[in-house]
């Protein structure tokens, strides 16, 4: 499968993968503070599972972060 990335396109090894299992593939150590959003479409937390991507797909991940 492949899939665009914050603007990289990249490869994987599966028919199908929900935002849960790319995010444990991308960023298996840092999940809190993140959000996801699909083809411009924030995709929330409780349905990271369920919500299967497809190749087209523009997956968009943001890390929050601290400053001031």
């Amino acid at each position: 499968m492949e899939l665009k990335i914050n603007q990289e396109t990249k490869q994987f090894n599966a028919e199908t993968l929900s935002v849960q299992a790319l995010l444990d593939l991308e960023i298996p150590n840092k999940q809190n503070g993140i959000a996801v959003a699909i083809n411009n479409t924030v995709i929330p937390k409780p349905i990271w599972n369920t919500h299967i991507l497809n190749e087209t797909d523009e997956i968009l991940i943001i890390s929050a972060t601290q400053g001031g």
